[in-house]
């Protein structure tokens, strides 16, 4: 297979589209004022390609913050593109149709991924999803996209999930997530107070949120915001952590970008030497694919600041190109399977 970037910094999807010839999946990343319009142009060029898109950020080399990007996969895929919808209330009710094109697409863990944008509820969405999709041992990577709006092909959604299944018909392929954050110090706390519909933190270990997250990092409210990429905190999930980032301060009270449950444990984190753990993950797909196709990777709009003020964005879109075809888009939230995880990539690599 082989994976196809094109973009244009002035919303031109003509211009994106150069060079693109029978495509067999395509991903649309777009501006909110040109969304629609984009979904509908193409759909008129590339009619009945299965098509996901919605409102971000996308790479390859460089970030596109406005404008348009297109990533599509050509030569040796089977795909097929739908939604589910009422995510907000009630997903399970379309979930026929992801199960239909499981059927359709065929294959397995071995060689096929779910790639999905989505426009909220992603916990809920996610455990849906997933239901269908491990009685194949099918991973699924994606994100969520801007102003609540998602496209499927070439039609616009609200409330919905868009979602490509994807077979490499040439290869194997297996996904990834990179987290660059440990835990700080010996902090466990029991959430509780927590207002789930609007991701509302209200306690831990019984003490008002906000007065326990700035004594044991000695910051002010203002602070709190932006300490969040150093500080973020962590969900246990089994073996794995589950970041969740701050959105705001809500009283005394920490509104957050993942929902948060009562009795959840919850971790502190702080950064690690991301530059070298990014090393590590570039080492360790490079062991499992000798061969490489394509890398589709999701990135966190906060992992995006982070790197930026570093200095390090460009470094590391240059690191990740060094595996061959790396294109991705920049989430407000990433997704692994399901779990829904915060300051983190996922990605798919395609032999």
């Amino acid at each position: 297979m082989k994976q196809f970037f094109g973009m244009s910094r002035n919303g031109n999807l003509a211009e994106a589209l150069q060079g693109l010839y029978q495509p067999q999946f395509i991903m649309l990343l777009s501006n909110d004022a040109q969304f629609e319009g984009h979904v509908k142009e193409l759909e008129k060029r590339f009619p009945g390609v299965p098509s996901i898109g919605c409102i971000g950020m996308s790479y390859q080399t460089g970030i596109v913050e406005h404008g348009v990007g297109v990533i599509a996969f050509c030569d040796g895929v089977t795909a097929a593109a739908n939604v589910l919808e009422q995510v907000s209330t009630m997903p399970v009710k379309y979930i026929r149709r992801l199960e239909q094109d499981i059927q359709t697409v065929g294959g397995s863990g071995r060689d096929t991924v779910c790639i999905d944008f989505c426009a909220g509820n992603d916990a809920c969405v996610l455990t849906t999803m997933y239901t269908s999709l491990r009685g194949r041992g099918i991973s699924l990577v994606g994100g969520t996209g801007d102003q609540g709006k998602v496209s499927a092909n070439g039609r616009i959604y609200q409330d919905a999930v868009a979602y490509g299944l994807v077979r490499n018909q040439n290869g194997r392929v297996k996904t990834y997530k990179e987290n660059i954050y440990h835990q700080l110090g010996n902090y466990r706390f029991i959430a509780s107070n927590t207002d789930r519909a609007n991701y509302i933190l209200g306690s831990l270990n019984g003490k008002p949120a906000k007065q326990v997250y700035k004594s044991i990092l000695n910051v002010t409210d203002e602070e709190i915001l932006t300490r969040t990429f150093q500080n973020p905190f962590g969900k246990l999930n089994g073996d794995d952590t589950c970041i969740i980032s701050i959105k705001e301060v809500n009283g005394n009270a920490l509104a957050c970008f993942r929902q948060v449950n009562d009795s959840d444990v919850l971790l502190l984190l702080e950064l690690g030497d991301y530059r070298a753990i990014v090393k590590e993950t570039i080492h360790q797909i490079c062991q499992d694919f000798p061969h490489r196709s394509a890398i589709f990777s999701v990135n966190c709009l906060f992992r995006y600041k982070l790197f930026s003020e570093h200095n390090y964005m460009q470094t590391y879109l240059r690191d990740m190109a060094a595996l061959g075809s790396h294109a991705g888009f920049v989430g407000y939230g990433e997704h692994y399977n399901n779990r829904f995880v915060n300051q983190s990539m996922t990605c798919v690599v395609f032999e």
